[in-house]
């Protein structure tokens, strides 16, 4: 048996300078003003996280935890990748903190 481990494009980690809540609210109006092929709507949510859907029923899912002087954001998604790369451009960006260097 091969046990396949998840790519590298499915799981994404940023760190920026906003608060948890303020990344979940800006992913929120991030993913929604997509235009239609793109968008991914609310589906449900957490203190930390958000998933929405998009084309196909695709999951977004966005968390945001604080880590040392900010705030470690990960996204995962299989199919809006690109997408979540595109929504980390729009936060702040703080250097990865020493603890996970």
């Amino acid at each position: 048996m091969t046990i396949m481990t998840p790519s590298k494009m499915t799981l994404q980690e940023y760190f920026t300078t906003l608060p948890p809540d303020e990344v979940l609210a800006r992913a929120r109006q991030f993913f929604v003003q997509r235009n239609s092929l793109y968008a991914a709507f609310p589906d449900r949510s957490g203190d930390r996280w958000a998933s929405f859907r998009g084309q196909g029923g695709e999951e977004v899912i966005v968390a945001a935890a604080s880590a040392e002087g900010g705030t470690r954001v990960t996204g995962s998604s299989y199919l809006f990748t690109m997408q979540l790369m595109r929504f980390f451009t729009t936060l702040p960006e703080l250097e990865r903190p020493a603890e996970v260097a």
